[in-house]
């Protein structure tokens, strides 16, 4: 049986039984350069961007790789970024209206990645390609019993190349055009945006290379500011008519004294130390430089400032909700890219070498990541009864899925509210030749330590009136109100009715009940006055 790619060209699975760069023993053997950011300057800073654009990437990445390791805050800006990915949910889902053997082969494959090793640290390497355009990791297949298991290792950037036509990476073999890179051989995540142009210039990086440029001057011209801040200067005097050789001398002791503090001079001569005193206030200039780097840096990177620094004046609560917002849309836009990598790059080959019988990419099961935000369950708890109340049909499954609940599994314990307990019958049925008495309330029958036994009785008192009684009462009432509104013809002429009607609403049973009410209260009140 033939197996073919995610391109539809078949493979020999025996070229995957050691991964491709083991046969290029240039690569294995490099050296990593640190020299190409010394001595960084605008003009060179644009050569080396102008190289990736005609094909030559590596000095490019080099730099970016000096870039992360010299710039604190670059470092950890895009470690939020990256990192942000580390603690979203994933799964592994069949494509619609899915056979059952699509459904066991996206359960099968979801089974292996989460008993697989370093799946988080896969997915950070991916996360490279945000700053340098693509993020290349190699696959060693092995073979467990009948199953094709994968191991990756992420490659570094400086591997590799533009063939002639600068539109395929490749493998650098010290051809022109470089090494084809093997099918089922690679995880090749590239990063995805609405601008086209050059693989060269894909990566985030470029845009912060200016910045960090700029912020090297600054931190440059500051540290040589401070080697001569608050240092005294120090004056040498000497009388008119010197000669040169009396010069040269207090000049000696004025530099000897600057870096040693001990000279020798001739007594006739004077010396006189000045103190530095620095003039203004606020941030000195070259300070102000670096923060507006790392303001422009943490833009690119996460879309704004006021989640990586406050100031104080403009950190309000509002903004930074705005701009948490902004970083749910870039965390949603780099998991969606991963996820179509992932699927194309490892579901599919981890199914063609296994399963087989799948029909192309296009009904591979593929990889989700759960990125929607979980719903205010105190908002949604309040709204929900609410909304039932009037009428509308929710089902339980868009609850569990809006609150990120997990519904239950089989006969899995769920939680239950306690059963209230049952109040004893405000009015029982009294035995046969009984009397009636009176509400537990109202024959002494108090809780103890109650603050407020006499209103307590009364409220109890109030409780014990049957609801049918007054039900009742109700109903008399309002029983030629229910005529009138069965037989009106519209709205208007129902109130007419209403009108006309009101007059005529027999109220004496209820008035008598409330009545009766009131005075058996103003005499419990004046009883325990």
């Amino acid at each position: 049986m033939k197996i073919l790619d995610q391109w539809g060209q078949p493979i020999e699975t025996k070229v995957l039984r050691e991964p491709q760069t083991s046969s290029i023993g240039t690569l294995s053997h490099e050296w990593i350069e640190h020299g190409v950011s010394a001595g960084l300057s605008p003009a060179r800073l644009a050569s080396i961007l102008r190289e990736a654009d005609q094909g030559n990437l590596l000095r490019q990445h080099e730099l970016f790789e000096d870039m992360m390791e010299r710039d604190a805050h670059l470092a950890a800006e895009m470690g939020k970024r990256c990192m942000a990915i580390q603690k979203v949910e994933w799964d592994i889902v069949p494509p619609r209206n899915a056979t059952s053997a699509e459904k066991a082969a996206a359960e099968w494959v979801e089974e292996v990645l989460r008993d697989l090793d370093g799946m988080q640290d896969l997915l950070l390497a991916m996360m490279e390609a945000v700053g340098h355009g693509f993020a290349p990791i190699e696959l060693e297949w092995r073979v467990e019993g009948r199953e094709w298991l994968p191991q990756w290792y992420a490659r570094p950037q400086t591997w590799f190349q533009l063939d002639q036509a600068r539109r395929e990476l490749r493998l650098r073999d010290n051809s022109a055009d470089g090494a084809v890179l093997q099918p089922f051989g690679w995880i090749l995540h590239t990063r995805k945006r609405a601008k086209t142009g050059y693989i060269g210039r894909l990566g985030l990086h470029r845009v912060l290379a200016w910045p960090y440029l700029y912020k090297a001057y600054g931190i440059g011209d500051f540290a040589e500011m401070l080697e001569i801040y608050g240092l005294p200067f120090i004056v040498g005097k000497y009388y008119p008519g010197s000669s040169s050789e009396d010069k040269s001398s207090l000049l000696r002791a004025v530099t000897a004294l600057g870096h040693d503090a001990r000279a020798i001079m001739p007594s006739d001569m004077e010396l006189e130390i000045k103190e530095l005193t620095g003039g203004g206030s606020g941030q000195p200039l070259h300070l102000q430089m670096v923060s507006w780097a790392d303001k422009a840096q943490s833009k690119a990177i996460l879309g704004g400032t006021l989640t990586s620094q406050a100031d104080g004046k403009t950190s309000t609560n509002a903004l930074g909700k705005i701009h948490e917002d902004v970083r749910d849309d870039i965390l949603v836009s780099d998991t969606d890219q991963i996820a179509a990598t992932l699927t194309r790059d490892l579901i599919y080959p981890l199914i063609a070498l296994n399963l087989g019988g799948i029909d192309g990419l296009r009904r591979c099961p593929r990889l989700v990541f759960d990125v929607e935000q979980p719903e205010d369950i105190e908002l949604l708890s309040e709204a929900l009864p609410k909304l039932v109340a009037i009428g509308m049909q929710i089902p339980a499954s868009w609850a569990h899925a809006r609150l990120k609940v997990p519904q239950p599994e089989g006969d899995e314990p769920v939680l239950a509210t306690a059963a209230p307990a049952q109040p004893p019958e405000s009015n029982p049925e009294p035995k046969p030749g009984a009397k009636p008495g009176k509400p537990a309330a109202l024959r002494g029958e108090l809780p103890e330590g109650d603050p407020y036994p006499d209103q307590t009785a009364l409220d109890a008192a109030l409780d014990a009136i049957p609801a049918g009684v007054l039900d009742a009462d109700m109903q008399q009432l309002l029983a030629p109100v229910f005529e009138a509104l069965e037989g009106a013809g519209g709205f208007e002429e129902a109130l007419t009715r209403l009108g006309e009607l009101y007059p005529q609403m027999n109220d004496r049973a209820l008035e008598e009940r409330l009545t009766r009410v009131m005075f058996a209260a103003e005499m419990w009140g004046g009883a325990n006055a």
